[in-house]
């Protein structure tokens, strides 16, 4: 291999949605329909995306509160086994990978790196979205919320997800405070992609890093970790 921008050894953890892939519309899609059933009215995507980071059950209390609903705990649990079956079937009806996501990844591959999920998600959400989407032979391993011993913003869960590496060999790429704070506690540093689903401005959050594609983001990733010793 070309040792120009070579990544042997090294682990890059990627978060799932909102960086890899733009899971807002399924998403929406399910939440609305389990909303439905209760015949509450549906929500706006732009409400969805600003909780995805937080988990299926806050999507279900943001849009009550939204429409000014009871937030019961009885009935939330009910509405998420709605919406959680009606997703599983239903994960990538119109998600897709973000603009250069798999070129990335390719690129990654191809210089030695090895890729790992590390997403909030848990496993059976996680899995048909990687295969259905073609995603899952780029990775060497998959880390859910409910595979690993504490979830992001933990620093288990980042850790468990580029190990064996060293922390100077590891690096965390997502899109939202929650990937970046898991990072920050496992000592590993953190970048940052614009196009995701953070409430807040990414440029504002501190990472090592925010871009607003993937070319910019695997340039970078070639230069962390090549610098001159």
């Amino acid at each position: 291999m070309d040792k120009t921008n070579s990544l042997e050894g090294k682990v890059i953890a990627f978060d799932l949605d909102g960086t890899l892939v733009d899971t807002a519309p399924d998403l929406t899609a399910s939440l609305n329909f389990a909303m439905a059933q209760a015949n509450h009215p549906p929500t706006l995507p732009f409400i969805v995306r600003n909780t995805i980071g937080f988990g299926a059950k806050a999507l279900l209390i943001e849009a009550h509160q939204h429409h000014n609903l009871p937030v019961e705990e009885t009935k939330i649990a009910a509405l998420l086994e709605v919406l959680l079956t009606h997703y599983a079937k239903n994960c990538t009806i119109h998600s897709r990978p973000f603009p250069g996501a798999v070129d990335c990844l390719q690129k990654l591959r191809e210089r030695g790196a090895n890729l790992t999920i590390c997403t909030n998600k848990i496993e059976r959400l996680t899995l048909p979205i990687l295969q259905n989407l073609e995603l899952m032979p780029y990775f060497d391993g998959v880390f859910c919320a409910d595979t690993v011993s504490a979830k992001k913003p933990d620093a288990a869960h980042v850790l468990e997800a580029t190990h064996p590496a060293a922390v100077k060999d590891a690096l965390m790429v997502g899109d939202s405070i929650t990937d970046l704070q898991s990072a920050r506690a496992a000592g590993i540093d953190c970048f940052l992609l614009e196009h995701g689903y953070s409430e807040k401005p990414v440029a504002k959050l501190g990472a090592d890093g925010v871009f607003s594609g993937f070319s910019d983001l695997q340039n970078a990733i070639f230069d962390k970790f090549n610098k001159p010793a």
